[in-house]
């Protein structure tokens, strides 16, 4: 006589009915039917939503093929991203979702997957890797001449005959003496490195020079330094950037261009070479005859002195210390460095830099006495750049705020 058996189904009909009888507990009922809870309370709600229905094992077939309506939701979202090309994956399915309210709307990383395959995805620009971090003093006060001079470009403006003129103006500090307002076609480096030379030659070399983070002064590279900025270090001047967005830190230079524009830009000369003489006329006015309240009503000529520090006749490739590596700046700002290029700065272009060994993988990379970042060995791409910070004063990157100095 061959022994009784049930079917699958029979056995999970058999235990729908314990369960609705409620005279077992599940848990016993489970332990004998060799199943999870979970599952007995699966095929106790599948029998409550059709109790007619035999419990048997559903399809395993997905519910809808990818493949099959990829093609149609490709044409969408190149349709959408056509429309909005800076949008993303994220706000490309949210548009998919509002238009078609579809539940088979592709996932975030399958458009992203897409739009890389088809070449339309934008990188995201990486974050700089920070290097040291360096305290710097707050900004020089100046007790003689010539130990901090102020620069700046005052905003540009038209002669007569609407030729357009950029006024880059130098004052020292603490006399208040104009040094030169210079009408130049552009606000270059290499026309302010002209002007700078032949100021260097007529009032020799200050202490400090004080600017703003703006063309031709600062840069976006390391240090916040350009190649202007960049030669003042190397005829010996320190750089001080005042913070971004606050003028007001060098409100004594910014106060003299108002002078200025109200009593010589805004009549100006037909030509160029008219309003440079009608500047130069005025900047002797200026230093010469006109009072300031900030001399206790002196002249700044009254203060003036001669400067004793000249210009260097010639300036040589910076030198370092033995144990150092030197490496030559190529015209694009990068260094060779064990068989890599590693970008450094076009500040430093046609210069040497050099490396200090600090630990094992790891170099400090110096500009003369200054340092410009960190190096290392298991890193590619630009050095991290050092972040300077004024005593008491928040971080800030490469465009930056404080005094270039060679670190304590």
């Amino acid at each position: 006589m061959p022994w009784k058996t049930t079917s699958k189904e029979e056995q999970r009909l058999e235990l729908v009915r314990l369960m609705r009888a409620g005279q077992v507990p599940v848990v016993e009922l489970c332990g004998r039917f060799n199943i999870s809870r979970t599952t007995a309370y699966k095929w106790l709600w599948q029998y409550r939503l059709k109790p007619g229905r035999i419990l048997r094992d559903g399809s395993r077939r997905p519910a809808h093929f990818a493949r099959a309506k990829g093609t149609l939701w490709r044409r969408r979202v190149k349709r959408a991203r056509r429309r909005h090309p800076t949008w993303g994956a994220r706000k490309l399915r949210q548009k998919l979702l509002r238009r078609h309210k579809s539940k088979q709307t592709p996932a975030v990383a399958t458009i992203t997957r897409w739009l890389k395959r088809w070449g339309l995805s934008v990188r995201r620009r990486r974050r700089p890797r920070r290097g040291p971090l360096i305290l710097q003093k707050p900004l020089h006060v100046p007790a003689r001449c010539h130990e901090v001079w102020t620069v700046d470009f005052k905003g540009w403006y038209r002669t007569a005959r609407g030729v357009r003129v950029e006024p880059l103006t130098v004052r020292d500090l603490f006399s208040r003496f104009v040094l030169r307002i210079a009408l130049l076609r552009g606000a270059t480096v290499m026309a302010a490195q002209r002007e700078f030379r032949r100021l260097f030659l007529e009032h020799g070399v200050p202490q400090r020079i004080r600017c703003d983070n703006g063309a031709p002064f600062g840069g976006g590279g390391p240090t916040g330094l350009t190649r202007l900025s960049a030669w003042w270090l190397k005829a010996g001047i320190e750089v001080e950037f005042i913070t971004p967005g606050r003028p007001c830190e060098n409100g004594a230079h910014e106060q003299f261009h108002r002078v200025y524009k109200a009593e010589v830009a805004s009549g100006p000369a037909a030509t160029v070479k008219a309003q440079q003489v009608r500047s130069d006329v005025w900047q002797r006015h200026y230093n010469r005859e006109r009072p300031h309240e900030a001399l206790q009503m002196k002249r700044p000529g009254q203060l003036f002195k001669k400067n004793r520090r000249t210009m260097p006749a010639r300036l040589t490739p910076w030198s370092y210390p033995e144990g150092w590596e030197r490496r030559w700046v190529k015209g694009n700002g990068e260094i060779n460095w064990k068989g890599q290029r590693r970008f450094v700065g076009q500040a430093f272009v046609r210069d040497y830099v050099g490396l200090k060994p600090v630990e094992a993988g790891i170099w400090q990379v110096y500009f003369g006495k200054w340092l410009v970042g960190e190096l290392r060995e298991n890193e590619t791409g630009s050095i991290r750049t050092v972040q300077y910070r004024r005593a008491g004063g928040s971080g800030f990157g490469p465009r930056h705020s404080g005094s270039l100095r060679s670190p304590p």
